[in-house]
């Protein structure tokens, strides 16, 4: 009996070793699924603390999402202007025809606008086109509800321009690209970058002393004049609305 009992204690304790180490696998099992990993998650955030960054790369992400924010907020800025800007050109009044832009053309050999007004708006061929900053083109062709404007830029412009102050006469050769190029009709002219270039008074397309732009760059070793490359003042890509006179 006594030899019975004993043998008894050794199969539980056996027993007991045997099944131990499943029961704890079990049990951690169970804790990981209930708790979703989160000792885990734990274990493993303190075992990595030593490789965690910096304060200098918080610093940097601070400093990154500071500039993003500066850059949005003068989009912003820029955007606004630009809506006022349009808002004033609707507004006012005065002796031209105010038109929405419906589509542009600025890249390769065609430069021209689209508007959304024309013939029966009072718009004719021929007409001067401005917009915020200066001159943008002529009124091409019209139709009862459009009208086409060929930009300064497009290859077949020709417009008589000077210098601002009675200076240094012209011509601005439109050249397909965003600058057109201006040709000094006399050898003795005195230009520099930053000079203001305006319609002539000789002109019979134009009226005197519109604005185009700026002259940007200078070849005075060009033939038999100096020549010039000129930024128009009117921002063509960005303006929605123009005055037709």
């Amino acid at each position: 009996m006594a030899l019975g009992r004993r043998l008894n204690r050794l199969l539980d304790r056996s027993l007991v070793l045997s099944t131990g180490p499943w029961l704890v696998l079990l049990a951690v099992f169970l804790g990981i699924r209930f708790s979703k990993g989160a000792p885990l998650a734990d274990l493993y955030a303190q075992l990595s603390r030593p490789f965690w960054p910096g304060t200098a790369q918080s610093e940097w992400l601070q400093q990154a999402t500071q500039l993003e924010s500066q850059q949005r907020i003068a989009l912003l800025e820029g955007e606004l202007a630009r809506l006022q800007d349009d808002r004033a050109q609707r507004e006012q009044t005065g002796p031209w025809i105010t038109a929405p832009v419906i589509s542009r053309r600025i890249e390769g050999w065609w430069q021209q606008l689209e508007l959304g007004s024309g013939g029966l708006a009072g718009i004719k061929p021929g007409a001067v086109v401005t917009g915020p900053g200066g001159v943008l083109g002529r009124v091409s062709s019209i139709t009862p509800t459009t009208a086409r404007v060929t930009l300064l830029t497009d290859p077949s412009s020709r417009v008589g321009v000077e210098l601002q102050g009675n200076r240094g006469h012209g011509l601005l050769l439109g050249e397909g690209i965003s600058r057109p190029r201006l040709k000094f009709l006399n050898n003795d002219v005195t230009v520099q970058p930053g000079d203001v270039v305006v319609t002539s008074k000789a002109s019979s397309l134009f009226p005197a002393n519109l604005i185009i732009g700026v002259v940007q760059s200078v070849n005075t070793q060009a033939g038999p004049a100096p020549e010039g490359l000129v930024q128009l003042s009117a921002p063509v890509e960005s303006i929605d609305w123009v005055r037709v006179r």
